[in-house]
Protein backbone atom coordinates (compact mmCIF):
# COMPACT_ATOMS: atom_id res chain seq x y z
CA UNK A 1 0.00 0.00 0.00
CA UNK A 2 1.26 3.37 -1.00
CA UNK A 3 1.38 6.40 1.23
CA UNK A 4 0.06 9.80 -0.18
CA UNK A 5 1.20 12.76 0.54
CA UNK A 6 -1.49 15.72 1.60
CA UNK A 7 -0.82 18.85 1.59
CA UNK A 8 0.26 20.61 4.47
CA UNK A 9 -2.46 23.45 4.18
CA UNK A 10 -4.72 20.87 3.56
CA UNK A 11 -3.77 19.20 6.67
CA UNK A 12 -3.93 22.46 8.74
CA UNK A 13 -7.31 23.44 6.68
CA UNK A 14 -6.19 26.27 5.74
CA UNK A 15 -7.03 25.81 2.34
CA UNK A 16 -9.92 24.66 0.56
CA UNK A 17 -8.31 23.67 -3.02
CA UNK A 18 -11.07 23.47 -4.67
CA UNK A 19 -12.65 26.39 -4.09
CA UNK A 20 -9.05 28.12 -4.78
CA UNK A 21 -9.02 26.51 -8.02
CA UNK A 22 -12.37 27.81 -9.22
CA UNK A 23 -11.37 30.89 -7.97
CA UNK A 24 -8.59 31.44 -10.34
CA UNK A 25 -10.08 29.80 -13.25
CA UNK A 26 -12.46 32.67 -12.82
CA UNK A 27 -9.43 35.20 -13.27
CA UNK A 28 -10.86 38.13 -11.54
CA UNK A 29 -9.87 40.16 -8.42
CA UNK A 30 -10.99 38.40 -5.12
CA UNK A 31 -11.26 39.92 -1.48
CA UNK A 32 -10.54 38.49 1.70
CA UNK A 33 -11.32 39.08 4.87
CA UNK A 34 -9.43 38.22 7.86
CA UNK A 35 -10.98 38.97 11.86
CA UNK A 36 -8.63 38.58 14.41
CA UNK A 37 -9.36 38.49 17.92
CA UNK A 38 -9.12 42.76 18.07
CA UNK A 39 -8.99 43.70 14.58
CA UNK A 40 -10.16 43.29 11.04
CA UNK A 41 -7.90 43.06 7.87
CA UNK A 42 -9.92 43.35 4.18
CA UNK A 43 -7.58 42.89 1.06
CA UNK A 44 -8.07 43.06 -2.43
CA UNK A 45 -5.76 40.35 -4.45
CA UNK A 46 -5.62 39.69 -7.92
CA UNK A 47 -4.53 36.23 -8.92
CA UNK A 48 -1.22 35.72 -10.88
CA UNK A 49 0.98 32.61 -11.87
CA UNK A 50 3.51 33.81 -9.54
CA UNK A 51 1.21 34.19 -7.05
CA UNK A 52 -0.99 36.66 -5.30
CA UNK A 53 -0.62 40.16 -6.17
CA UNK A 54 -2.66 42.19 -3.18
CA UNK A 55 -4.39 45.59 -4.65
CA UNK A 56 -5.60 47.23 -1.56
CA UNK A 57 -5.04 46.56 1.71
CA UNK A 58 -7.14 48.26 5.04
CA UNK A 59 -6.62 47.45 8.45
CA UNK A 60 -8.87 48.63 11.46
CA UNK A 61 -6.16 50.23 13.41
CA UNK A 62 -6.33 52.91 10.52
CA UNK A 63 -9.92 53.63 11.66
CA UNK A 64 -8.58 55.01 15.41
CA UNK A 65 -6.76 57.93 12.73
CA UNK A 66 -10.07 58.98 11.78
CA UNK A 67 -11.86 59.70 14.87
CA UNK A 68 -13.42 56.21 15.42
CA UNK A 69 -13.65 54.91 18.94
CA UNK A 70 -14.47 51.59 20.57
CA UNK A 71 -14.03 48.01 19.17
CA UNK A 72 -12.11 47.50 15.91
CA UNK A 73 -14.12 44.10 15.16
CA UNK A 74 -17.67 45.20 15.58
CA UNK A 75 -19.92 45.09 12.64
CA UNK A 76 -19.70 49.24 12.03
CA UNK A 77 -15.87 48.99 11.91
CA UNK A 78 -15.72 45.32 9.85
CA UNK A 79 -18.10 47.88 7.18
CA UNK A 80 -15.88 50.92 7.67
CA UNK A 81 -12.45 48.69 7.04
CA UNK A 82 -14.19 47.30 3.89
CA UNK A 83 -14.85 50.87 2.76
CA UNK A 84 -11.79 52.12 3.19
CA UNK A 85 -10.25 48.85 1.14
CA UNK A 86 -12.84 49.33 -1.67
CA UNK A 87 -11.67 52.97 -1.86
CA UNK A 88 -8.10 51.81 -2.35
CA UNK A 89 -8.58 49.44 -4.65
CA UNK A 90 -10.83 51.66 -6.92
CA UNK A 91 -7.75 54.02 -7.13
CA UNK A 92 -5.55 51.06 -7.86
CA UNK A 93 -7.89 50.16 -10.99
CA UNK A 94 -9.85 47.72 -9.63
CA UNK A 95 -13.61 47.62 -11.09
CA UNK A 96 -15.28 44.11 -9.64
CA UNK A 97 -14.25 41.44 -7.53
CA UNK A 98 -15.74 38.02 -6.02
CA UNK A 99 -15.51 36.99 -2.08
CA UNK A 100 -13.13 34.45 -1.01
CA UNK A 101 -13.90 32.73 2.56
CA UNK A 102 -11.37 29.70 2.17
CA UNK A 103 -12.36 27.54 4.79
CA UNK A 104 -13.47 30.46 7.19
CA UNK A 105 -17.59 30.39 8.14
CA UNK A 106 -18.84 33.54 6.07
CA UNK A 107 -20.10 35.61 9.58
CA UNK A 108 -21.83 38.96 9.86
CA UNK A 109 -18.57 40.88 10.59
CA UNK A 110 -17.69 39.54 6.87
CA UNK A 111 -20.87 40.76 5.71
CA UNK A 112 -19.85 44.10 7.01
CA UNK A 113 -17.33 44.13 5.58
CA UNK A 114 -18.13 43.00 1.94
CA UNK A 115 -21.40 45.90 2.16
CA UNK A 116 -18.44 48.42 2.88
CA UNK A 117 -16.71 47.24 -0.64
CA UNK A 118 -20.14 47.22 -2.12
CA UNK A 119 -20.79 51.09 -1.23
CA UNK A 120 -16.89 51.80 -2.00
CA UNK A 121 -18.37 50.78 -5.56
CA UNK A 122 -16.81 48.23 -6.69
CA UNK A 123 -18.95 45.23 -8.48
CA UNK A 124 -19.40 42.11 -6.05
CA UNK A 125 -22.00 38.88 -6.51
CA UNK A 126 -23.71 38.86 -3.10
CA UNK A 127 -27.32 38.79 -2.01
CA UNK A 128 -28.56 41.73 -0.38
CA UNK A 129 -30.40 39.55 2.70
CA UNK A 130 -27.66 38.34 3.97
CA UNK A 131 -26.12 41.82 5.28
CA UNK A 132 -26.61 43.80 8.55
CA UNK A 133 -29.50 45.85 8.77
CA UNK A 134 -28.63 49.71 8.52
CA UNK A 135 -28.86 50.17 12.46
CA UNK A 136 -26.68 47.64 13.50
CA UNK A 137 -23.89 49.03 10.37
CA UNK A 138 -24.66 52.41 11.90
CA UNK A 139 -23.48 51.24 15.26
CA UNK A 140 -26.56 51.79 17.08
CA UNK A 141 -26.73 48.61 18.87
CA UNK A 142 -23.59 49.30 20.54
CA UNK A 143 -22.61 51.20 24.19
CA UNK A 144 -19.55 53.24 22.47
CA UNK A 145 -21.72 55.01 19.74
CA UNK A 146 -19.40 56.43 16.86
CA UNK A 147 -20.73 58.52 13.43
CA UNK A 148 -20.06 56.32 10.92
CA UNK A 149 -20.55 58.98 8.09
CA UNK A 150 -18.03 61.03 9.08
CA UNK A 151 -15.60 58.61 9.60
CA UNK A 152 -16.50 57.53 5.85
CA UNK A 153 -16.35 61.20 4.84
CA UNK A 154 -12.51 61.26 6.31
CA UNK A 155 -12.49 58.15 4.02
CA UNK A 156 -13.44 59.34 0.92
CA UNK A 157 -10.97 62.61 1.97
CA UNK A 158 -8.29 60.70 2.57
CA UNK A 159 -8.46 58.06 -0.56
CA UNK A 160 -9.09 61.86 -2.70
CA UNK A 161 -6.01 62.96 -1.84
CA UNK A 162 -3.50 60.11 -3.12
Amino acid sequence: MAYSQILRRLRDEKTNYRKRRNLLMGRRDFITVQISSENTLVQIHKPEMQGDKVLASAHSRSLLGKGWKGSRKSIPAAYLTGYLAGKKALAHGAKDAVLYSGTRRYTQRMAAALKGVIDAGLQVPADKETFPDEERLAGKHLKVTNDVNKVKSAIDSEVKTK
